[in-house]
């Protein structure tokens, strides 16, 4: 056990100090990392006391004001002018101001960069009987410096008081349980003394059990959840600051720390963390076998095992760290031969269900060449499940990556672990098509503790549809633009997906500016030359899987398959003729 602490509640000891008799009569707001009904709660304690309180979200502030203040069907127009900060991000606070764009749909939204000082948004808005109403929305930000020396703006707690009894006001910042809680666990592993070598640990826990609820939204499969952007912030803040123990630069991808588990829940009142070393969870957890076709939740490990080797062909299989199978079949035929695999970040779920529909497709018509590897990260896929028993809605980037702590596609020195089956597939296919099939949120990602962006993965911050990344070789430029437009070709006819990704490009679009990727078919894609990969065109779709269950999920499973089916058709069908380079050596 490294860490095991009870944090006292801000929210609990501002009432406690603003109920003595020096307050009565003050007039007090507050920004706290607490949900609405917990705020409005102490509001009436303060009431009683005869202090007239507002108690406001230090999360993502402008949201909440319209969520809690303002009727939104009554609305016509509005406008808002967001801050800007020499420490942030252009785009910051209008991004802190999502999916705004799409709960304020019946009325005319314009977004402008405010021309003023301070961290203040200022609003005009319009109803429908005419009236006019301008407001200031404050959000609450502090400069700091984290670990590795960087300086960050980030939302925090604040207190402002006027009118108490001794005549003092305050404006000041509040330093949060919230805030706290992060802090101790940042605090307790940057200082811990770790081993010499990697891995430094089989798994690091930090469990956080966080009092409150959260709010969904409506829009898509949005919510405000405090719980889920500590889990981010934890997760990846570790990541950052064992790297640089070990000398590695900021987002090194090959790094093995060991398998960092961070578990929030919403449990109780009071604010504990724990912070311990545990050995790998081997164990999996026990779903119910569904019918592929409909499968309305992840799948088990144990269905998607027997669901391939219902496929037919020649086995092959690597172990993970863990000792959990990877396991691949390959099936020969007159075709050109395409890889396929999904599951390489374990919290990506839609791609496994795509890849092995597709197999079944594929291995129902003769000739077919391919082989098929639907869980490359069992351990991170293993450990995705056991945190969604408690958070099913959350991103869970823990499971992101494997027990070693890195990602697979990055390993570089033996052993190999689960790569292996990978270049098994390779060098049984032969293959000069690779379809990877991945997942990515599908609503906000933040990191709010460390400047609200998520640090080295900005692009991704905010869902865009579905989209594609075609990585290709030297001289192989035109065969894979080919291959993108027949594939985009075949999406669009997909029922829905075309309205889909309009409704999230316009989101992102609004909130985060342009894509920057090229339009294909009404898919963005991004299209470049990359030499990293063995295989000479490397296919990998994009679709914002994580979290969504029910119909949604089937949708994406089958966008996943139907891009599996369209690839290897074009790629079978087009005039793909390799460079005069010769492929990498697997």
């Amino acid at each position: 056990m490294i860490l095991d602490e009870t944090i006292p509640r801000t929210l609990e000891t501002l009432v406690s100090q603003l109920t003595r008799p020096a307050y009565r009569g003050a007039r007090v707001e507050a920004w706290l990392f607490e949900d609405e009904a917990a705020r409005r709660a102490c509001e009436d304690r303060l009431a009683a006391a005869g202090v007239e309180a507002r108690l406001r979200s230090a999360y993502k502030p402008l949201l909440h004001f319209f969520l809690e203040e303002v009727d939104l069907a009554a609305l016509s127009g509005v406008t808002i002018r967001y801050p800007r900060h020499p420490n942030a991000p252009g785009r910051r606070f209008l991004l802190e101001a999502y999916p705004l764009a799409a709960l304020l749909k019946d009325a005319e939204t314009v977004f402008e960069t405010s021309d003023q000082d301070g961290l203040e948004y200022f609003l005009t808005l319009v109803r429908k009987d005419g009236a006019v109403e301008e407001h200031r929305i404050f959000a609450p930000n502090r400069l700091h410096v984290d670990p590795l020396g960087q300086t960050l703006l980030s939302p925090t707690g604040w207190l402002k008081i006027t009118g108490g009894k001794d005549g003092s006001d305050t404006d000041c910042r509040l330093a949060t349980d919230y805030e706290s809680a992060f802090e101790l666990v940042i605090t307790a592993v940057g200082t811990h003394s770790w081993p010499a070598h990697e891995p430094y640990f089989e798994e690091l826990r930090i469990r956080i059990d966080l009092p409150g609820q959260e709010r969904p939204l409506d829009c898509g499969d949005e919510a405000v959840s405090l719980h889920e952007a500590l889990h981010e912030d934890v997760c990846f803040s570790l990541l950052q600051i064992l790297q640089h123990h070990a000398g590695r630069t900021a987002g090194d991808r090959t790094f093995q720390p060991g398998q960092i588990v961070p578990d929030v829940r919403a449990y109780g009142d009071t604010l504990r963390v724990r912070v311990s070393v545990e050995p790998l969870t081997t164990g999996e957890a026990v779903v119910p076998r569904q019918p592929l076709a409909t499968a309305s939740a992840p799948l088990g490990i144990a269905q998607i095992q027997y669901e391939l080797a219902a496929r037919g062909g020649t086995g092959f299989e690597a172990r993970s760290r863990a000792g959990r199978a990877v396991q691949g079949v390959y099936r020969r035929g007159t075709e050109a031969a395409v890889l396929i695999s999904a599951g390489q970040h374990g919290n990506e779920t839609s791609g496994v269900v795509g890849a092995l529909r597709a197999a079944d497709a594929l291995a129902a018509r003769p000739g077919t060449h391919f082989a098929v590897i639907p869980l490359e990260n069992p351990d991170g896929y293993a450990l995705h499940q056991r945190l969604s028993a408690h958070q099913p809605r959350h991103m869970l980037h823990a499971a992101r990556y494997t027990a070693f702590g890195d990602d697979i596609e990055y390993r570089v020195s033996e052993p190999l672990h689960e790569l292996a089956a990978r270049r098994e597939a390779l060098r049984l296919t032969d293959a000069k098509l690779y379809i990877n099939l991945h997942g990515y949120p599908s609503h906000e990602w933040t990191r709010p503790l460390s400047g609200y962006i998520p640090r080295n993965f900005e692009t991704w911050t905010i869902p865009k549809g579905f989209f594609l990344i075609m990585r290709h070789h030297e001289g192989w430029r035109e065969p894979a633009l080919k291959l993108v437009d027949a594939v985009t070709a075949r999406l669009a006819a997909l029922p829905g997906l075309m309205d889909y990704n309009r409704q999230q490009l316009f989101l992102f679009e609004t909130h985060a500016g342009e894509t920057g990727y090229t339009m294909v078919n009404g898919f963005p894609c991004l299209i470049g030359e990359e030499d990293r990969h063995a295989v000479p065109m490397t296919l990998i779709t994009e679709f914002p899987d994580e979290t969504i269950y029910g119909e949604a999920f089937v949708f994406a499973h089958t966008a996943q398959m139907e891009a599996v089916l369209a690839a290897y058709e074009a790629y079978n069908t087009l005039q793909v003729s390799a460079s005069d380079k010769p492929p990498r050596s697997y």
